[in-house]
């Protein structure tokens, strides 16, 4: 052993042994007591603002942080364990893998020699402030007697609005959509009917409710120092449970949620309104500042995401896109907490390599995030359109997907127009077949102008042979458009699967292409898949800026979500072969029609094939190196992130899924 790894070895020793013992701090110089509220604050210092890089005001929880000095003081009066929340130190390459290969080849999980002791655990508590570390109490517990809280009302509550009140679990500091994942071990009975009890499972072990910069930086610290698994959650929407991991540490930044606007906000060379929102405002608390402001954001759909958080991260697509882009095209600048512990500012002119990543590269990867400044957009009326196509008494299967043929062809035209088209697409019968349009969304047009737009395709269904009756609905602004569109979607459902595709704007200018891709698309649909799709581009005729968003989004005018579902009381066979069907052939046969193509990450197939490329493209070579570069011990683990295939589940469900309720171990 180096002796350079023996120094490393016993500096890491030396606190481990300490686990064992309650932690302590020496007062007066000679007198040792017990480390706890009442002789320790929390470990944190208010920084003037005016040191910081931020182009514009750091909100006050980021003004909040863990320093030197702090470290400083409490290393003098010799706090127990006090190093393990040191920053990153290491001035080489040789040194940082020399440390990380101290730990082995697995993060560190209960039971090993570098898991934290509860005296350990209460430490950091006690640094952290009161009430900010919290240990793991499933959100479903309450229908169980594991965890000693069963109540049976409240268990009817949960079931209730398990599914469709996304609102609730957002609130909570462990609950997250893809449920499948992290091992469906807690969910309300009537889901898992075979399942007796609940345990954490693939939740994490403990969760920061961060509401400062220094919470977040002793989180990132003890985690890399004890080499913990970490993950970050906002609000736990993404398909792929980004945002949970077996025995982690949890950083969950949904209560940032400060929002300031700035009416004439100048930064190089954008003059113009502005936000600075905190990375937990969800997608309502946008909307709703901007309406009030009498402007408009570039936002999702969805009501409850969190819109400056792994939405932005990963590019963010919005009912906006096909005239301003995508949500990761309107950040201005980034407050973030990295690897190391250090909070920066990212923008063009500070740490614009981390700038350009965070911009569409992914969450989970790069650092923390705690606000984001974006542009803001001149208040605009919208007009939507709604009507159901479906097989019935007149409308036999030919003609439905002759019309929906017919709208497919207009792909280019309506994206032209700066129009979004959210619909569905689905086998309700033997040779049956159902398509909403829910809604036809059409930013900054009358309703005059959108029936204008429309009238070859309705021509088109009349000839067919089908008649439609479009509802049309104008609106002053965006966001009364928006809120009347997209209600609450449905979340947590463990017999689901998804994958999704952005099919190239030029299969649309090629007839055969074409025709391949519609067959692809209704095979699928054909054979029992469910389809949510977006006619939708994010090209603005304005620009866009060089940043990580998938290069596939810039050529797109379909991103298509596939599902298939089966019943929670199916036999494991029968699961995986509908989950295998998805992937290997579904999915194969829309690879197979666009080459070179992409698809969304945060929407993606769990086990998406040559996922690097599909979700990444041309970016990802970068992407890499600067990940090596600001994540040398990597800290930051998500599922399909930027650097993940270092690394593996030690275990699968269905054969082929990686569980995260496994351990993380380097490949």
């Amino acid at each position: 052993m180096s002796c350079l790894r023996k120094a490393i070895v016993a500096t890491l020793l030396v606190p481990v042994a300490r686990f064992a013992y309650a932690q302590t701090i020496v007062v007066d110089n000679s007198t040792v007591v017990p480390a706890d509220e009442s002789t320790v604050a929390p470990a944190v210092a208010s920084v003037d603002a005016q040191y910081s890089n931020s182009t514009a005001d750091l909100f006050e929880g980021e003004t909040l942080q863990l320093t030197d000095a702090v470290l400083t003081n409490l290393t003098d009066l010799e706090l127990s364990n006090i190093t393990l929340f040191s920053f990153q130190n290491e001035s080489s390459p040789a040194e940082t893998l020399s440390k990380r290969t101290v730990f082995g080849k697995c993060k560190t999980y209960p039971g090993d020699r570098f898991w934290p002791s509860d005296s350990t655990w209460r430490l950091f508590g006690v640094l952290l402030g009161r009430g900010a570390l919290i240990e793991t109490v499933p959100y479903a517990s309450s229908c169980y007697d594991s965890f000693g809280n069963h109540d049976p009302a409240k268990c009817d509550f949960i079931t209730n609005n398990w599914i469709n009140a996304s609102i609730y679990h957002t609130e909570d500091p462990t609950s997250v959509n893809a449920v499948l994942f992290q091992g469906s071990t807690c969910m309300p009975p009537a889901f898992v009917p075979s399942r007796g009890g609940c345990t954490v499972g693939g939740y994490p072990a403990y969760s920061v409710s961060v509401r400062n910069v220094a919470q977040i930086q002793l989180a990132v610290n003890f985690a890399r120092n004890l080499n913990l698994r970490l993950v970050i959650k906002n609000t736990g929407h993404d398909f792929s449970a980004k945002s949970v991991g077996m025995g982690a540490l949890s950083i969950w930044t949904h209560n940032l949620k400060q929002i300031q606007f700035f009416r004439n906000y100048r930064q190089g060379f954008y003059s113009g309104p502005a936000f600075k929102l905190g990375v937990g405002v969800q997608a309502f608390e946008a909307y709703e500042a901007a309406r009030k402001n009498g402007v408009t954001i570039v936002g999702g759909e969805g009501r409850t995401v969190g819109v400056m958080g792994g939405y932005l991260l990963g590019g963010g697509h919005s009912p906006l896109s096909s005239l301003y882009g995508m949500a990761a095209d309107q950040v201005l600048s980034m407050e973030v907490v990295t690897s190391d512990g250090r909070f920066v500012t990212a923008s063009e002119n500070s740490n614009p390599d981390l700038f350009w990543a965070l911009r569409g590269g992914g969450g989970s990867t790069f650092g923390v995030v705690t606000s984001v400044v974006v542009k803001a957009y001149p208040k605009i009326k919208v007009t939507t359109m709604t009507y159901v196509l479906m097989t019935g008494p007149t409308v036999t299967g030919g003609q439905f997907w002759a019309a929906m043929r017919a709208f497919f062809d207009g792909f280019i035209t309506y994206t032209d127009a700066g129009n979004y088209e959210y619909f569905r697409i689905s086998k309700i019968g033997e040779g049956q077949y159902f398509s909403d349009m829910g809604p036809w969304f059409a930013p900054g047009m009358s309703r005059v102008q959108l029936e204008a737009l429309v009238a070859p395709l309705f021509a088109k269904f009349k000839a067919i042979g089908v008649d439609v009756k479009p509802i049309y609905t104008e609106y002053d602004d965006f966001y009364d458009a928006w809120y009347a569109s997209f209600p609450v979607e449905p979340w947590g459902s463990n017999a689901i699967r998804q994958a999704s595709r952005l099919f190239p704007k030029s299969n649309w200018q090629d007839v055969a292409k074409l025709n391949a891709t519609f067959d692809a698309i209704k095979s699928v649909v054909e054979e029992g898949a469910y389809i949510v799709a977006f006619n939708i581009a994010a090209a603005p005729k304005g620009g866009y800026p060089d940043n990580a968003v998938n290069p596939a989004w810039r050529n797109t005018v379909m991103h298509a979500i596939v599902a298939t579902l089966w019943n929670a009381t199916n036999s494991e066979s029968v699961m995986k072969a509908s989950s295998d069907k998805l992937t290997f052939n579904w999915m194969q046969r829309w690879r197979d029609v666009s080459p070179g193509a992409g698809a969304y990450m945060s929407e993606a197939d769990y086990i998406e094939p040559n996922y690097t490329q599909a979700f990444f493209g041309s970016k990802y070579a970068k992407l890499y190196r600067l990940k090596q570069r600001y994540d040398p011990f990597g800290v930051f683990y998500a599922h399909t992130a930027v650097g993940s295939e270092d690394w593996r589940m030690s275990e699968s469900m269905l054969g082929n899924l990686p569980s995260q309720n496994s351990k993380l171990c380097r490949i």
